[in-house]
């Protein structure tokens, strides 16, 4: 996710406030009186080039097949089973398109990640809307929410070999964003994580299995532990225990980056829900942490042999600065090389925003939890369209823009390999 250098007031310049209607192309359930208002997400789906990257991949019917679905539900339990394999179905859809199974639906390149992300919106929007013929209150539907979510994004379907013989690899990715500003746009974090789930690769040090999740560029859910939850479970000892992990979002423009150094700060860029959060990264109850909260958390991905080999079209860089206050300052100070004992945090290398913020709770959760492997943070190029499609009303795909992104995907690739090789056998 690329990171925040401009001003909140610039910021919010660069955001439009469009709010767009529904289209009927989306097929939506009936909505009843007292029916929950759309999300700004799900109020940007109906929009020409939402619904043209949803009819040109085949995922053009997901939400209406969904509220046929529901239509048959008549109980709470059966709404739960449905929400959680709809999810599952969709994330598994989108997978087997990027990795070359089954048909491609359309004229999409087949490794886009968008198709996913518009179309989990036809989903929640279509719970969202959806009266069944039982009392269901808030607390319930926004559980079935978090079902859709969660599985749609492979967070519920991690499947680790047990045992020494297979490394285990996890790696997360992010949804597209500032969609406002561009609906068109693409995060080829999130088509990397697509690309390489589920994936076994050889290393010098043997096999070594990947899987994949993603994470909304949302606030909130931060706020509400989706991290820590997500990965925990594959921190804490145990057979199925990760030996590495990568967090991978967008970041600078023409070059990777390995982050070297996370900070406890958000900027309070706006998300895709339009909500601006700044202050301390909020550490969500119940989870393992370490006290006092740090202001800095480090990499443990193996940056020297990374940014020394070749991995591709595009360099990688050892990234190492920071935006500290200085011990006993008031000012922000930018440090080239780390920040500065007893500092507090204003941006890590990945910036002030979620990139960053993955990046300190996924190492801030490893530190807990004593998990000794690498694990840091990679950014990658942003993903450009050809010179002559620039304007958010354009092409919402060019040839240079799908060799970008399967060059960026393949490099992330690439990195991986290289840091897995640095893993004793």
């Amino acid at each position: 996710m690329r990171i925040s250098t401009l001003t909140p007031g610039l910021r919010g310049a660069l955001l439009a406030a469009t709010i767009l209607l529904l289209s009927p192309l989306a097929a939506p359930a009936q909505a009843a009186p007292g029916t929950p208002s759309p999300t700004v997400e799900e109020q940007r789906l109906g929009g020409r080039i939402p619904q043209e990257i949803l009819r040109r991949s085949g995922f053009d019917r997901v939400g209406a097949d969904f509220a046929r679905a529901l239509a048959g539900v008549h109980s709470l339990d059966q709404a739960d089973r449905l929400a959680t394999e709809q999810g599952r179905r969709l994330w598994r859809r989108a997978v087997d398109r990027v990795q070359g199974r089954g048909p491609s639906g359309g004229d999409l390149s087949r490794d886009d990640d968008r198709p996913l992300y518009w179309a989990r919106l036809e989903l929640t929007g279509q719970l969202r809307r959806w009266q069944p013929e039982f009392a269901l209150d808030d607390r319930h539907r926004a559980a079935l929410m978090e079902r859709v979510e969660r599985a749609s994004r492979g967070q519920d379907s991690i499947t680790f070999p047990a045992g020494h013989r297979v490394k285990r690899i996890l790696v997360t990715g992010f949804d597209p964003f500032e969609l406002d500003d561009d609906a068109r746009r693409s995060n080829p974090s999130g088509a990397a994580a697509l690309a390489l789930d589920g994936t076994t690769v050889n290393t010098p040090s043997g096999p070594a299995r990947i899987e994949t999740v993603l994470f909304p560029v949302r606030w909130d859910d931060f706020a509400a532990g989706t991290v820590e939850h997500t990965l925990l479970p594959y921190f804490r000892p145990g057979p199925r225990q990760v030996d590495m992990f990568t967090t991978i979002s967008q970041g600078r423009p023409g070059r990777f980056d390995l982050e070297r150094t996370n900070g406890a700060w958000r900027g309070g860029f706006e998300d895709n829900a339009r909500i601006s959060r700044e202050g301390m990264v909020p550490v969500p109850p119940g989870v393992p942490s370490v006290h006092p909260q740090p202001q800095w958390t480090v990499t443990t991905l193996p940056y020297a042999a990374i940014t020394t080999a070749k991995t591709g079209s595009y360099p990688v860089y050892d990234h190492t600065d920071v935006t500290e206050i200085p011990a006993g300052g008031t000012e922000p100070v930018e440090r080239p090389d780390g920040p500065t004992p007893g500092s507090t945090a204003r941006a890590g290398g990945g910036g002030d925003y979620l990139s960053n913020e993955i990046a300190y709770r996924a190492t801030l959760l490893r530190d807990a939890v004593k998990l000794r492997v690498p694990g840091g943070h990679l950014h990658t190029p942003v993903l450009e369209f050809g010179a002559g499609n620039t304007s958010p009303d354009g092409a919402v795909t060019d040839p240079d823009f799908v060799r970008n992104r399967l060059a960026i995907v393949a490099q992330v690739r690439s990195v991986l390999m290289v840091a897995a090789g640095t893993l004793r056998g």
